[in-house]
This record gives C-alpha cells, structure tokens and sequence, in this order.
C-alpha cells in the first residue's frame, strides 16, 4: 500500500505541474490563471479518487478470494489480482496525465474543459471542441499515448 501511495503522490505532482502548465496555456478561456490551475487540479484528484476507489475494489475481492475454502489456491490468485489492480489503476492515471498533457499543446483543444476518463486503457473524451478537425485530433492524440487500447470520443463541436 506505501507503494501505491507514493506511486499516486509522484503521479499527482506530475499531473499537478502539468496542470499548472496547462492554466496558462488557453488563450480563449476568460478564466484567471488561478481558476484554472483550481479545475485542473480538480480534475487531478477525481481521477486519483477513481484510481483509489478502483484498487480498493479489487482489494477487496482479493480478500474475499482469500477467505473462502481453498485457502492455499485462492491466496495466490488473490495477490496477482491485488497487483493487477494497483498496476491498472496506476496505469490509467498515467494514459488520463499523459492525454491531457497532450491536449494541452494543441492551440485549438482545451485540456481544462476537455474531460478526459480512463478505464483499463479506454480513453473516454468530453467537452467541447471547436472545429470537427480539432476533434479528430483531439481523438488521435489520446490515440497516440502508449496504453490506450480505444478512445470514445464524445467530444461535441462547439464555439469555445
């Protein structure tokens, strides 16, 4: 678990130093530098939440494994399910960092109003974008950073 956390801690310290990048960098958004950099990280601790809230479940069904009859069996596969988990959520972590990191050289996308959620390498994108051009981008981005296996782009073309 200590290495879950400090995994998570270094993951938010690059998701926040990100996010703090990324305030400056919408010229569109009327927003102060402050409200962004507060909805960015925002948006940091929701997806931490659901990483944590993730490896808790299959924490807990690892356990479960672990009490029932086959006791020797099932605690093996018990602690390859727990670190599985842990990788997993870590992992998704780092594709939504990674995606939003990218969106946010694009001049045309919004990575503070672009909501970007991950599970198990499946990228999901909404928000606004403002061309159907930008959107396709938008999508090929998160396409191009390693550990993605799918994007769904909802993504809807709006004036930004």
């Amino acid at each position: 678990m200590r290495n879950l956390n400090l995994r998570t801690g270094w993951l938010l310290a690059l998701v926040g130093a990100g996010a703090l990048t990324l305030a400056g960098c919408d010229r569109n958004d009327n927003r102060t530098t402050g409200e962004k950099v507060d909805a960015a990280i925002a948006k940091t601790e929701r997806a931490a939440d659901q990483a944590a809230a993730k490896t808790e479940q299959m924490a807990k069904d690892a356990r479960e494994k672990m009490n029932s009859s086959d006791a020797g069996a099932r605690v093996s596969e018990a602690a390859k399910d727990a670190g599985r988990a842990i990788s997993n959520a870590a992992d998704d972590a780092s594709i939504t960092a990674a995606v939003n990191a990218g969106l946010a050289k694009d001049p045309d996308l919004s990575a503070v109003k672009i909501d970007v959620d991950t599970s198990a390498g499946k990228v999901t994108l909404r928000g606004p974008a403002p061309t159907p051009m930008a959107k396709e981008r938008a999508e090929q981005i998160a396409k191009d950073v390693k550990g993605v296996s799918s994007v769904d782009n909802q993504l809807e073309v709006k004036t930004m």
